[in-house]
């Protein structure tokens, strides 16, 4: 059973917005942390945003003030909220868990979904 999917990308102009789905496996539970990370072309994986203890959120300086990292439990669901998309934006964006918040931290989460593309013109 594939533990995350994502859905909602797909392109946009700049200045546009998208809001990315991330639906969880039954086994992947409230314990869990959830992130979002991506990766552009020919560049090292990021983390975008997170939620770490407590429910506070992370966001890469990047993105704040921008995206959005929200949940609904009742849906297992985790979602990344984008607007005023730039260029830059663009890559494969990946729902990531686990239930050690440091690995999330360290960009390391042991649970990963398959990725769902941005791409963001000018």
């Amino acid at each position: 059973q594939v533990p995350l999917v994502e859905s909602g990308g797909g392109s946009v102009e700049a200045g546009g917005s998208l809001r990315l789905s991330c639906v969880a496996s039954e086994y992947i539970d409230s314990k869990y942390y959830m992130s979002w990370f991506r990766q552009a072309p020919g560049k090292e994986r990021e983390a975008v945003a997170a939620f770490e203890r407590g429910d506070t959120t992370s966001y890469a300086d990047s993105v704040r003030g921008r995206f959005t990292i929200s949940k609904d439990s009742s849906k297992n669901t985790v979602y990344l909220q984008m607007n005023d998309l730039k260029p830059e934006d663009t890559g494969v964006y990946y729902c990531a868990a686990d239930r050690e918040v440091w690995r999330v931290v360290q960009g390391i989460p042991t649970y990963w979904g398959q990725g769902t593309q941005v791409t963001v013109s000018s």
